[in-house]
């Protein structure tokens, strides 16, 4: 009896995280609202392993800083040095690059540039140059940049830690967040 109680009682727990997954991403059924997160499993433990950042040639842009996973990193106009204003629907549309535990890995970036930023839930969040840093949930895949200037606020990062202002060729400058 108490093993069937035990599954019962842990088939309640994976359904009722399950559901509140699915209902933290809202109802939007664009293909932003789905698509894999890089930092979601990071950016939800305290035991996440040290993050990478890196640079890669992305489109028209040159040389950019992405995450680990190849994935465009953005820096947000609304942001000051040492604070993120990102916050409720913003993050479903742009999550952050979690700091992670340890010094995160930098490839092509200068480590001087690159910092944290405590969020105001007091998880902690990489910035370079001061500036929080995000990533773009409908950019699904490495080597893209389709949150390059949403909203005239949303700004790819060179790997000298400089937003890079160009728009990209046929951009639609819709909600920045």
């Amino acid at each position: 009896m108490k093993s069937l109680t035990k599954r019962v009682m842990s088939g309640l727990a994976v359904g009722v995280l399950g559901v509140s997954g699915l209902t933290a991403c809202g109802s939007d059924d664009s293909p932003a609202a789905s698509a894999p997160s890089a930092s979601s499993s990071a950016s939800s433990s305290s035991g996440a392993a040290a993050v990478k950042l890196a640079t890669a040639t992305v489109g028209d842009f040159g040389n950019i800083v992405v995450d680990g996973n190849g994935r465009t990193v953005y820096v947000f106009d609304k942001d000051t040095s040492g604070t993120s204003n990102c916050s409720g629907d913003c993050l479903a549309k742009w999550p952050v690059v979690p700091a992670g535990d340890g010094t995160p890995q930098l490839e092509g970036i200068d480590a001087s540039l690159v910092s944290t930023v405590t969020r105001a839930d007091g998880s902690k969040q990489l910035a370079i140059k001061g500036l929080p840093l995000y990533l773009f949930a409908s950019d699904s895949a490495a080597g893209e940049a389709k949150g390059q200037a949403v909203g005239g606020v949303w700004w790819v990062v060179g790997a000298d830690g400089q937003k890079i202002t160009a728009k990209p060729a046929g951009s639609g400058n819709g909600d920045g967040y």
